[in-house]
């Protein structure tokens, strides 16, 4: 795995992401929660690294070590704040019982393949049999991203250890693992030499489930490596299968020891076909671990349901055997309830799942004294039940809680398990009088907490249901809940409330992320249209009651930002929002807003400003604010804005209309070629309406057919003969009449009408062209059609002129398509890949209105033009230096094998001199103005003669 470009830009300001902080006293840091996971990403995959201390987010791209990557991704960032360099391990547990889920369980695999930090080397495994470990080394101050190249989709776990921490963790495991396996080996060879000796049914069975036991605990401990030799995917099948064994094993034992048989046949034929199909699962496990871990565990919940149904209709009917398996059985039902919980993610920490196999050898050594105490003392049994205070003790500690004790006489809080580990805080912090917890919590919090606590021992009665804001050692506030009840003493008094304490700050964060994201915008942060409106409705409360406030409405709309977004990807279009977002808001002041109304909408409220020329002044700046060049991807990027103005001037003016007024006012920006701020008067009104009413109109005209093509002769300024023509649209509308093309065609390019428009004059023009040289025989004339930018940036281009090609039998040497200098100023890049691509089909290409905008020369060797048409501001003038650049013009043109059209002649004598010049071809109204199809038909056959060309 490796980096194969970075792309750095400037990312101050909001929604950058945090990296976790690491200094020299953490010991260990679950990275679970600040990891994100990208699935079927693909074999190279981007991603913005977290803010630096220069505050420069970076855009990198990782390429996977491993041909057959699935495309799974993990990405999380560190930050060394400590003044030293620090050592740590990054661990990734192969196996986590934590979170695998009943159906389909994650048995385990391994995890991460490699890892690559956005600065350096990828990261140097270190050999572990059960476990992705890697070493790191933070220097000083340095914040790093690293790129996780995941072996499966799933990344159950992942910790930041220090090197000798983790090492002496490993080691205490593996001394609490080699105790139980002790433990569960001598169990199981016990118990079997019990079946040899005594010979009851009830031994084999608990010896077959101890022996399971002992499977699974050489399993799940990483004992059966140790044995034997096996891969990932084998120890998937190894565990499901021992997971297998253990579900019937323990069905046995339930069967054997009640000895059911007695009380029913059928109870034999529905255990026989149990364990039969639990045996066959064993061979399913061979194929699909999962499916058989899966079934394998729902046995296990179905085992211990129907055996305390058993044991309890057994034990009212005085059956001893069922008496003494009560306390073993509860054991077991515990056990369960923990499994879930631990399976299904709601107990989660370290020690959880050896501790479950620990208890299952526990189980096995309760099972062996309750068979021992009725094989050999003749089925006589003691009570042996929990009492009703263990069972809550067992409960409580099986569901991770925390013990709040507060002894009221002696005005002392004990937590158990101490909380002020969680906190940060030394040993036995929060343990003491009730009052050092004050000085902790949350300032908002401190006289609530305390009147909770007053009224609670006032009244001598009800519940404490308390949540709270308490300070952690680094800073920050933990949410903490308390749900406790008094204990009266013999006085009626309150001698110690009891209950428990839960860290309830992710479900805090939750809510307080919805809201957050119901409200503001996700990507700048900024509030969205509906607050915005809010707000505003509010400002205009306050305008209507007094003179003070007078708000002023900015409509604000990126131009060319769908351009930017198409072409250089939607992260790019991302980081230009941000970066505008943090220049919007340098301008303003407090009592301004600043919202995103749209994806490249922004509204803003100026309140701080009454006078009108410092309006303008400020719409000015906000222009000038958003023109300032962006890099990204070693590149500039000039966006500019169309801006709508609406101040308030009507008491009765709400925010919805002062809103629609300002876009109004934008919409009329940008319709006169952007980049400029409008005023809003209200003939706009009037105006957008019939905006709207040409664009329906324009959706029928191309359904009803009354669009149509007009062409203007090319003529040949060497002997007068047609070239070839210009396709000119036309509109006939039914009531307006004709409605030329610069009032339409905009309304066009800012709907989705563009494209199918686009369509229509090329595949008419194809159409028209074929149709003449049918009628006229093959005459050497072309036809040029105008692409407009939207129809430039759509990917389909290719394919559309392609199909028009084949469906028309055109020939694609006689179709020119003219663009414009400014179509080509908007993405230089995407633009020469498509008019590539567009020449591979035979089409010929112009570069119109050479002469006014850049004219950047650049262009003529970097596309691939066959033609350039000079603007009739360049030909017309006819002083002495206007001649010397129009002819160096003409022979440049010719020197680089381009034919020239000059368009605006005005006079013959001018054609004649500019063919002097060398100029091909010209365009005027000196040589005719547009006319229908026939008519060129019609000109066509007068100008070439059937019997000339013969």
């Amino acid at each position: 795995m490796m980096i194969v470009a970075i792309l750095a830009f400037g990312l101050n300001g909001a929604r950058a992401a945090e990296p976790v902080k690491i200094s020299r006293d953490d010991t260990a840091l679950d990275l679970t929660a600040t990891t994100d996971i990208y699935t079927n990403q693909g074999e190279a995959f981007q991603v913005s690294t977290a803010a630096g201390g220069d505050g420069i987010r970076r855009r990198i791209e990782v390429r996977s070590s491993n041909p057959g990557h699935q495309g799974d991704w993990a990405v999380f960032a560190l930050s060394n704040v400590s003044e030293e360099q620090l050592e740590r391990v990054i661990v990734a547990p192969h196996f986590r019982l934590v979170g695998s889920k009943v159906f389909w369980p994650d048995l385990g695999s391994q995890r991460i393949t490699a890892i690559t930090p956005s600065e350096g080397f990828s990261l140097d495994r270190l050999p572990s049999p059960d476990a992705d470990v890697f070493r790191i080394t933070l220097n000083p101050g340095s914040t790093i991203t690293f790129v996780a190249e995941l072996a499966s989709p799933s990344l159950p776990q992942i910790y930041l250890w220090q090197p000798d921490a983790y090492k002496d963790t490993v080691n205490s495991f593996t001394l609490y693992r080699g105790i139980v396996l002790g433990i569960a080996g001598l169990l199981a060879v016990f118990l079997t030499i019990l079946f040899v000796v005594k010979g009851t049914s009830m031994l084999p069975a608990a010896a077959a489930l101890a022996w399971a036991v002992l499977a699974y605990i050489c399993v799940d401990f990483g004992f059966l490596d140790k044995l034997i030799t096996i891969t990932s995917s084998d120890q998937r099948i190894w565990r499901a299968g021992a997971e297998v064994a253990l579900a019937s094993s323990l069905v046995i034992f339930l069967f054997t020891y009640l000895n059911l048989n007695r009380w029913h046949v059928h109870l034999g034929y529905a255990t026989l076909a149990w364990v039969v199909g639990l045996v066959l699962l064993g061979g399913v496990a061979i194929y699909d671990p999962s499916v058989a871990a899966g079934i394998a565990r729902l046995s296990f919940a179905l085992t211990g349901t129907v055996g305390i149904l058993l044991i309890i209709y057994l034990g009212f009917n005085r059956y001893d055997r069922a008496i003494l398996l009560v306390p073993t059985w509860t054991l077991i039902l515990v056990w369960l309830f923990g499994s879930w919980l631990t399976v299904t993610g709601q107990l989660d920490n370290d020690i959880i799942q050896p501790a479950l196999g620990g208890g299952l050898v526990l189980i096995v050594l309760l099972i062996g004294f309750t068979v021992m105490q009725h094989a050999f003392a003749g089925g006589a049994y003691q009570q042996g039940l929990f009492s009703d205070l263990e069972r809550q003790s067992l409960a409580l500690t099986g569901s991770g809680d925390t013990v709040w004790d507060w002894d009221v006489a002696r005005d002392r809080v004990v937590t158990t398990p101490d909380i002020s580990g969680r906190l940060g805080l030394e040993a036995g912090a929060m343990h003491g009088p009730v009052r050092n917890w004050v000085p902790r919590l949350h300032p908002d919090d401190r006289d609530r907490f305390r009147a909770t606590l007053d009224v609670l021992l006032e009244h001598r009665r009800g519940r404490l249901h308390h949540e709270f804001r308490i300070r952690a050692e680094d800073g920050h506030f933990h949410w903490l809940q308390i749900r406790a009840r008094p204990v009266l003493g013999s006085n009626g008094e309150i001698i110690r409330c009891v209950g428990t304490i839960v860290d309830v700050t992710e479900q805090k964060n939750s809510v307080e992320r919805l809201l957050q994201d119901a409200l503001h915008d996700n990507l700048t942060g900024l509030p969205n249209r509906q607050i915005f409106l809010d707000r505003l409705q509010g400002v205009l409360t306050l305008a209507a009651s007094g003179d003070t406030v007078r708000p002023t409405v900015m409509a604000i709309d990126l131009d060319r930002y769908k351009q930017v977004n198409d072409s250089l990807g939607i992260a790019a279009g991302d980081n230009m929002l941000i970066a505008i977002t943090r220049r919007l808001r340098r301008l303003m002041k407090p009592q301004d807003t600043l919202a995103r109304l749209a994806g490249d909408q922004f509204g803003l409220i100026l309140v701080s400003e009454r006078d009108p020329a410092k309006i303008a002044d400020f719409a000015e700046a906000v222009s000038q604010a958003i023109m300032v060049p962006i890099n990204y991807a070693n590149r500039e990027i000039v966006l500019t804005a169309s801006i709508g103005l609406a101040s308030f001037v009507d008491q009765q003016e709400s925010a919805a209309g002062l809103l629609a007024d300002a876009e109004l006012a934008m919409y009329r920006a940008k319709r006169g070629g952007g980049n400029k701020v409008e005023p809003f008067r209200p003939i706009f009104r009037t105006s957008g309406t019939d905006r709207l009413q040409i664009e329906t109109d324009l959706r029928r005209a191309l359904e009803r057919k009354e669009l149509s093509l007009a062409y203007q002769p090319i003529i040949s300024l060497k002997d007068g003969e047609i070239a070839g023509f210009e396709a000119l649209m036309r509109w006939e509308h039914p009531k307006r009449g004709s409605i030329p093309p610069a009032e339409f065609i905009p309304i066009a390019e800012m709907s989705d009408l563009i494209g199918p428009l686009g369509v229509f004059a090329m595949e008419r023009a194809a159409l028209d062209l074929v149709s003449w040289q049918e009628q006229t025989g093959e005459v050497p004339i072309f036809v040029s059609v105008n692409l407009s930018s939207a129809q430039l940036l759509n990917a389909d281009l290719y394919n559309d002129v392609r199909a028009l090609i084949s469906k028309t039998q055109v020939n694609p040497h006689q179709l020119k398509l003219e663009l414009t200098e400014s179509l080509m100023m908007e993405n230089p890049e995407q633009a020469r890949l498509i008019l590539a691509k567009l020449k591979e089909t035979g089409l010929s290409l112009a570069l119109d209105d050479f002469g006014t905008g850049y004219s950047s020369l650049a262009y003529l060797t970097q596309f691939p033009f066959d033609m350039i048409k000079l603007d009739k501001t360049l030909v017309s003038d006819m002083s002495e230096k206007g001649s010397i650049l129009l002819r160096s013009v003409i022979a440049m043109a010719r020197g680089l094998e381009m034919t020239v059209v000059a368009e605006g002649i005005q006079t013959d004598e001018h054609a004649m001199e500019l063919a002097k010049m060398g100029c091909h071809y010209g365009q005027s109204y000196l040589f005719g103005p547009p006319a229908t199809s026939e008519a060129m038909l019609r000109l066509l056959k007068e100008r070439f003669p059937l019997t000339k060309r013969a």
